[in-house]
Parts: C-alpha cells; structure tokens; sequence
C-alpha cells in the first residue's frame, strides 16, 4: 500500500496490529531527523508513537536488517508497529514508452 504524506511517499510494509495511523505519524515526523533514512519504524508505546529510521545498506549498525532486532529489543512485546519504506520521486509511477 502506497501512503501520499507531506514528508513524501512511503510504501506500508508492515503493519502489525494497525499501528500505523497517519495523522500520529504526521504529528510526530521531524523531517530533520527523519528525512534520511529509507526505512521508518513506529510503535506505539504508552500510548505515544515512537518512531525510528533505518538506512538501506545492509551491514550497517543502523541498516534495515536490524529492524527485527529494534522490534524484539526496544519494543513491549505483541505492541502495534509499522514499517514504512520511502518511494524514491516517481518510483511508482509507469514509465511512458518512447515513440
């Protein structure tokens, strides 16, 4: 599912429990912090949503392979959370065929 924010667009994931809620996730987005990674985890915590961003490369310490690790780790255990994936500008969209 493909999610339209005035931070960009984002494709949906994963979303475990219905965390993701886009008026929560407008609210709590801080484009300096968040505007550089590919990935973006939320959770919801006491009520509070909590968000959390990962790189594309693989092996870093922060890379979107340590999103399990984050959600097992970090998070109360069964608690509602998504992932949301940045689209790239006109990713989604059909390339026009050449005449």
């Amino acid at each position: 599912m493909i999610i339209d924010t005035d931070f960009g667009q984002f494709e949906l994931v994963k979303n475990y429990r219905e965390g993701f809620d886009l008026l929560k996730f407008t609210e709590r987005y801080v484009d300096v912090a968040f505007d550089r990674y590919t990935y973006l985890v939320g959770d919801m915590s006491s009520g509070l949503l909590r968000i959390k961003g990962f790189n594309s490369d693989p092996k870093s310490p922060n890379g979107y392979k340590r999103i399990p690790d984050y959600l097992n780790e970090s998070c109360s255990m069964n608690c509602a959370h998504f992932v949301l994936k940045r689209l790239k500008p006109n990713q989604n969209t059909e390339v026009k065929d050449e005449e």
